[in-house]
């Protein structure tokens, strides 16, 4: 999310150093219902991303088809293109995505689609903070590459082209429900909203998102991310990260409607723009824009 291109209000650094001490971990004791504890390390392990690689991280997600891998992507005017971080930082690689442009790739994620058995790419092409708005947005899908040798088929690459009942919005929150297929979009607001796309979602025809309620108490949301069985969702914003579990039976609207089971605490990063679990779960990941800092870090919370 570039901060400085329209006159939106920029971020005090000064203020987020001083609303940081504030955030706090809440909530009541764990009561897991899938074996997993709620709680999460409180200081990271930090892993050096080299400067000038990624400097504009704007989403991130685990790699299904890579175990140890992580996809992310950078803010608009860059390339098109995914870049796969290995989790210690050291070895990063671009890849294109053909067919594809950056207007204002916010968020990324990974899950399942039309094709059974098969790993899809979903691109939010979902940031709108340039006046005028865009009336419609774009979430990209493409079959995730099978190894580090690969490379993206843009005759595969679907378009889903949505609009917003109530007109446009800034995002940069995307998360995809494994367990329905349904994508949801997060918007970035004092009031946070939430938008349904039901699958199947149409790749020849503009979708009006549904509105399914707002998030309370998260405001200025800049990335999201659900588990990979279903059960437990993050998002986050510049300062905290916001922990919902997932009873039986909710749906990913149900969930994020009600208020966070914790709010984590994490390391003050420059911007941070990117959050999501690793493949297990074992714990989370964060990623920030470089903005005003010298470089950035990536970095993993582990489960306690």
């Amino acid at each position: 999310m570039n901060q400085n291109k329209t006159g939106y209000l920029r971020i005090d650094y000064k203020f987020v150093l001083f609303a940081s001490c504030f955030i706090i971990s809440c909530g009541s004791d764990p009561e897991p219902s899938n074996g997993r504890s709620e709680q999460f390390e409180s200081s990271p392990q930090k892993f050096d991303i080299q400067p000038g690689t990624i400097d504009e991280a704007s989403g991130l997600a685990a790699s299904a088809s890579m175990n140890g891998y992580l996809w992310t992507h950078q803010d608009s005017g860059r390339p098109a293109s995914l870049y796969l971080v290995s989790g210690d930082g050291k070895t990063i690689k671009e890849f294109g995505v053909p067919g594809a442009a950056n207007h204002d790739w916010e968020d990324v994620t990974l899950g399942a689609g039309p094709q059974d058995g098969v790993n899809y790419v979903f691109i939010g092409d979902i940031g709108n903070n340039n006046l005028p708005m865009t009336e419609t947005n774009i979430v990209y899908r493409i079959p995730e590459i099978s190894n580090v040798n690969g490379s993206f088929d843009g005759a595969k690459l679907d378009k889903i082209r949505f609009r917003y009942p109530d007109g446009p919005r800034d995002a940069e929150t995307l998360i995809l429900d494994p367990l329905t297929r349904d994508i949801f979009i997060v918007s970035k607001e004092a009031q946070t909203g939430i938008y349904r796309l039901p699958y199947p979602q149409s790749t020849t025809e503009t979708i009006t998102a549904e509105k399914v309620g707002v998030v309370p108490s998260v405001s200025i949301a800049s990335s999201g991310d659900i588990s990979l069985d279903g059960d437990e969702i993050v998002i986050r914003t510049y300062v905290a990260v916001y922990y919902w579990k997932r009873k039986s039976g909710e749906t990913v609207a149900q969930t994020l409607t009600k208020a966070a089971s914790r709010t984590l605490m994490v390391a003050l990063e420059p911007q941070g723009e990117a959050v999501c679990f690793d493949r297990a779960a074992d714990g989370f990941y964060t990623l920030s824009e470089k903005g005003n800092g010298e470089r950035v870090t990536l970095n993993y919370y582990k489960r306690k």
